[in-house]
């Protein structure tokens, strides 16, 4: 019965070892996911703005 609960006692202490670190990984790519939304609003920002210089370049250039 002592065994049983020494094998028990280990079991729980490794299942609450790899919750924690499971814990920490998702929380790593909580942070990863917001600094790349974060970079990709920046790139959107960018890509519009440079759309925004080409047509007013295009507007400028005369007509054949």
């Amino acid at each position: 019965m002592e065994q049983d609960l020494a094998l028990l006692e280990q079991k729980l202490a490794m299942l609450i070892a790899h919750t924690r670190a499971l814990r920490a990984a998702n929380e790593d790519l909580r942070t990863k996911l917001a600094q790349a939304q974060a970079h990709e609003r920046l790139l959107d920002e960018r890509m519009r703005a440079a759309a925004s210089r080409l047509d007013a370049l295009l507007a400028r250039m005369p007509a054949e």
